[in-house]
């Protein structure tokens, strides 16, 4: 008999899957939800909105990358989604604006409950750790056009500013400050080419490396950093003047995104040590430094500029919070780049 199921799509599975993620969803839940009924859309009160003179929304998109094919290949799922939550509200956060709530999109071979509910666990977690509530999403099977076991997943996040209080390149000035704020490793950018170097250097994801104290594998799954609450008590704490989220394109490029063509910013290599991972990745792959430089976020995952009589609070701030950061340049007279000291 012809049927749905015979096409290779299991609607149960599907149904089993919302079920097994209901309680993890809820943990992401912001007072300002409103529930419907009927599940096809997510609501969010607007009426928060109110207190602001003139807000304006933001909003973001984005994916993981083939930083997927390694949580399928270690057969790990609960932290890709947290990868996910970082990638958006990172980016909504370098305006200033506070993430408020995301949806999710995971394309798949086959539904495994199983396996959805780790990674949508993963999304509510990350939205948890951003402030953000997770409202809605869609699974979709896909059979003949991804393998049983592939998947991939994508997120839309919305947030709000104040628009006299946005961040951006037209408050930086000459004699500001760059702050870095730590990485917690590769993050979710450039796994292409670390995907290059595991198979030209013939290194295994099982593989214990003597320079990173576990597997490569665990390495390279470690959840990409949220700093939005961070971000947003520095904010409400100090004169913030830009925020930079260094994702693909390397450092010098993301934090150019946030400079008017005035100022440049010069950066010190020595302020920092990149994490183990970018030296196993340049010396086992024979990566030059230009390659490394344009490719991964080398250990500083945000930047903050901040006027120069501010840093010392804004460190202090931040080191309370948990989150390394330092002084990693300062910003002159310049085009609009961002550039290493020679």
């Amino acid at each position: 008999m012809t049927s749905y199921a015979a096409a290779g799509v299991d609607i149960e599975a599907g149904d089993r899957a919302v079920e097994l993620m209901k309680s993890r969803v809820a943990r992401s839940r912001r007072p300002e939800v409103v529930d419907d009924a009927s599940g096809f859309a997510g609501l969010f009160d607007a009426s928060a909105f109110l207190r602001y003179r003139r807000p304006l929304l933001a909003t973001s998109t984005d994916g993981v990358g083939t930083k997927v094919m390694l949580a399928q290949q270690l057969g790990k799922h609960d932290t890709i989604g947290i990868d996910l939550v970082g990638m958006v509200v990172d980016d909504l956060v370098v305006c200033g604006a506070e993430p408020l709530f995301m949806t999710d999109y995971i394309a798949c071979g086959k539904v495994v409950p199983e396996r959805i509910a780790d990674i949508v666990g993963g999304v509510a977690e990350g939205c948890r750790l951003a402030g953000c509530a997770l409202v809605g999403g869609e699974t979709a099977e896909h059979p003949g056009a991804m393998g049983p076991d592939e998947y991939d997943l994508a997120g839309a996040g919305t947030g709000v500013v104040e628009a006299d209080e946005m961040l951006g390149p037209d408050r930086v000035v000459p004699g500001d400050v760059v702050l870095g704020l730590a990485s917690s490793g590769v993050h979710s950018n450039g796994y292409s080419l670390v995907r290059h170097v595991i198979r030209t250097a013939g290194l295994g994801l099982e593989q214990d490396l003597p320079e990173l104290g576990r597997t490569l594998g665990e390495e390279l799954l470690e959840p990409t950093r949220i700093y939005s609450l961070d971000c947003l008590a520095l904010i409400r704490e100090t004169e913030v003047h830009a925020l930079s989220h260094i994702t693909g394109g390397g450092l010098a490029a993301n934090l150019s995104r946030s400079l008017p063509g005035t100022v440049d910013a010069l950066l010190d290599r020595n302020s920092w040590t990149p994490p183990a991972i970018f030296d196993v990745l340049a010396g086992r792959g024979g990566v030059p430094q230009e390659e490394m430089d344009k490719t991964f976020n080398l250990g500083v995952g945000m930047c903050a500029i901040v006027p120069a009589a501010e840093a010392d609070k804004a460190l202090a701030l931040l080191t309370g919070r948990g989150l390394p950061a330092w002084v990693l340049g300062e910003v002159v007279a310049g085009e609009g780049r961002a550039r290493f000291r020679q």
